[in-house]
Order: structure tokens, then sequence, then C-alpha cells
């Protein structure tokens, strides 16, 4: 792994790493905020990995290297730590970047990260085709609970749009919010599905669990996996899963980090469940706990996808979600494969905890895992390589027909 730090100041000349004559193959830099344990920051590992393993030229450029994901970074693929306190300080390292290294295609991830790119690609004046991807709504419903800085995301990729040459947004539904909210022409605007099932899969969902609620198990296990923050909803679900036991006994384990830890622990000792709730925080093989789990809970109010729905499936796992956008609906079939309920409604989501398990025979475990074969690791990155080698060609406008499903 080649790490290289970017800083304000850039030797004269520039480092060596940064001198590469281009070359004629693709060449394709892809640019998070970090390597935290995230659904974004595994997808952009999961691309690049893929994208080497055809003969593309892969770098990583990264705000700050800090995650606990780090040593998941695919080996041999250069890092760019760019090592700044602030996003809007990428803009110049990033401009510089670009002049520099001339990649093809260079790719951003989420919000404010690609803002700061098509910042610096305006300023750089390369022949690099920069494309941003969405990964979350941009609706104001979603940005409700957070502050001014996203909800001027929109307006920032509209005033920016003669900058960005391609959006790839996960779901159908933020590709239209990109062409309604942010004004971007529809050409400009593809879906494509996250890659969630890789080679691997199966070999780490059947690795041992040695939790005790999972290998001695007394009564029904609830999963839920994803970050502790306001738009997963913990504390709906929470307030059901706390309806649910008073006539049903069983246990909730809650995979993930985030800042509202606190909080939810002390909302499950208000409601009387702290015992039959585990906040496991930060696993890096979630997928055993999925398989031995009765079934698996989402209660977001918003996603931009679901990964999570997925892994599920493919572990075979009955699912029960809220019903938000924009992927659930979608993923499961409205309803084909798994059981959607109400967004923020406890007593919706307690009847869904007891529905799942009384009707799981609807979804065989068969079932689950092939729709869960149609997001594959595969299909993911081809659907990206035509985009990007349809860009770094000279011609016409790209149209957006990217897709994976």
């Amino acid at each position: 792994m080649q790490i290289i730090r970017a800083d304000l100041k850039f030797p004269t000349p520039l480092p060596q790493a940064f001198q590469r004559v281009a070359e004629k193959r693709l060449s394709v830099a892809i640019y998070i905020h970090d390597l935290s344990p995230g659904g974004v920051e595994r997808q952009s590992l999961v691309l690049a990995r893929e994208l080497r393993g055809r003969d593309v030229d892969v770098s990583l450029v990264v705000h700050q290297l800090r995650g606990e994901l780090i040593p998941l970074l695919p080996e041999g693929i250069p890092v760019v730590n760019l090592d700044s306190q602030r996003t809007l300080q990428d803009v110049l390292l990033l401009r510089r970047y670009l002049r520099a290294e001339h990649p093809s295609v260079f790719v951003a991830n989420v919000d404010h990260n690609n803002v700061a790119a098509s910042m610096a690609h305006a300023l750089a004046g390369s022949g690099t085709k920069l494309v941003i991807c969405q990964h979350n709504p941009l609706s104001s419903g979603y940005h409700a609970t957070v502050n001014w800085k996203h909800r001027v995301v929109p307006w920032c990729y509209g005033a920016l749009s003669g900058y960005i040459d391609h959006a790839v947004a996960v779901s159908d539904g933020i590709a239209n919010e990109l062409i309604r909210h942010a004004g971007l022409p529809a050409a400009k605007v593809s879906t494509i599905s996250n890659a969630v099932i890789g080679e691997d899969f199966q070999s780490r969902a059947a690795e041992p669990v040695t939790h005790p609620w999972l290998a001695n198990r007394d009564r029904p296990v609830f999963v839920t996996a994803g970050r502790l923050v306001e738009m997963k909803d913990h504390r709906t679900l929470l307030r059901a899963f706390a309806l649910h036991v008073r006539h049903h006994p069983a246990r909730l384990m809650v995979l993930g980090t985030g800042p509202m830890l606190d909080a939810l622990r002390g909302e499950a000792s208000r409601l009387g469940i702290a015992g039959d709730v585990d906040f496991a925080g930060f696993v890096p093989n979630p997928l055993p706990y999925m398989r031995a789990a009765d079934a698996f809970v989402l209660s977001s109010r918003s996603e931009g996808f679901g990964n999570v729905l997925i892994e599920a499936m493919g572990c075979g796992t009955p699912i029960v979600s809220t019903d938000c956008p924009y992927g659930p609906a979608d993923i499961l079939a409205r309803g084909r494969y798994g059981l959607l309920v109400p967004m923020q409604d406890p007593e919706a989501l307690a009847s869904g905890f007891s529905r799942v398990l009384a009707e799981a025979e609807r979804w065989p475990a068969a079932l689950l895992r092939t729709r869960a074969n149609e997001f594959t690791y595969e299909a993911c990155a081809d659907a990206y390589c035509r985009l990007f080698r349809r860009l770094a060609q000279p011609g016409p406008a790209v149209a957006n027909h990217y897709g994976n499903g």
C-alpha cells in the first residue's frame, strides 16, 4: 500500500508519485472522506478492488486517513491522504492533484465531498472527467435533522453542474432528486445499484458466531445494523421492541456505532428493555449475526439504497423494514422479499416483529438469496466501467443507461 501525504504547500518539484506520465489505459481516482465503517466507504473499497481487477489504474484520495476500515484497503492501490482539517481545504489540494495526476475519471462521494470535488474540477481546468456519486436523498425531509450546510448541497450541485460530467445515484428515487432538486440534466444522471454480494459472501456469512444469545438461543433474536444516527431512527426501533417483548420474549442486537449510542442506551433503560438489547458496537463482519438471527430489522426514516437488506437476504434471513424512501420498497419488491411497515410508527413495527416470525415461510432462504444475487460486485463494477470508458472517450454527451438493475 502506497500512502502519499498531500499538504497545502506542495514541494517543488512535486513528489515523484504525482509526476506519473499519463498512460493510455483508463485511470480512476476515487475520493472519499475517510475510512469510517459506513456503506459509502465499503462501496468505494469494493469498487477500487473490482476496477483494478479489470485492468484499470485506481487510486484512492481521502480527506483524512482514519477509520476502522483501514485494514481493508486493497493491496497495491495508492492512497493519497490530503490530511486536511476541513472539507473546504480539500479544494486546492484536489486542484493540484488533478493538474498533476490527470486521471481519466475522478469519482467523488457524498454531499460536501462532491461539492469540493466539483469546485476543484472547475479550478483545475484539466481533461479529467468528474463523476459525483449520491448515496443519500437531497430532499428537505432527509436534511431536516442536519445543519444548513447539508441543505445547500442541491443548490451547489446546480451552480456547479457545468463542471459535473456525470452523476451516479444508488436508486431511481435519488436520481430523480438530482434532476428535480439539483437541476442536473437527465442525460447526466444514471442509477447504478450498490455492490453487495461478492465471491466470498457465503464464506463470510458462514463464519461462526460466538455471541451467547445466538449460540445458545432460548428465544427469538432480532438483529439490526447501521450507524447510530437520527435518520436510522433507532428510537422507534427500541419503542417497537419494548411493545413486542411485553407479550413475546425476544432479544435485539444492535450492530454499529455512532453519536447516539449513549442516548439510545438511556432510552433502552427507560423502556425497561436494557437486559434484552445488546449494543454490540462495530462488528467487522456482521454477516454471521444476520445469518444466525431469526429476523433482520431496519427502522430508518430514509435510505439512499439499503445495503444491509441485501446482506440479510444473502444470508437467507427474513426482513422487516420501514417503507422509507428510497431503497427498501425497491429492494424488497413491495413486500415480495420482506415485510414493509410505515415509518416512525412503533405499533406498526412491533406488529412487524410478530408477523415476520409468524409468516417466515413466505420468504424462504433460497428465494431471498436468489434476489440478493442480483446485486453483485461484478454487476456494479461492470456498470461503472461502461460509464467511465464512455466518459473517457471524446464524443457526445453520455446518456443515462448504465444501471445494473
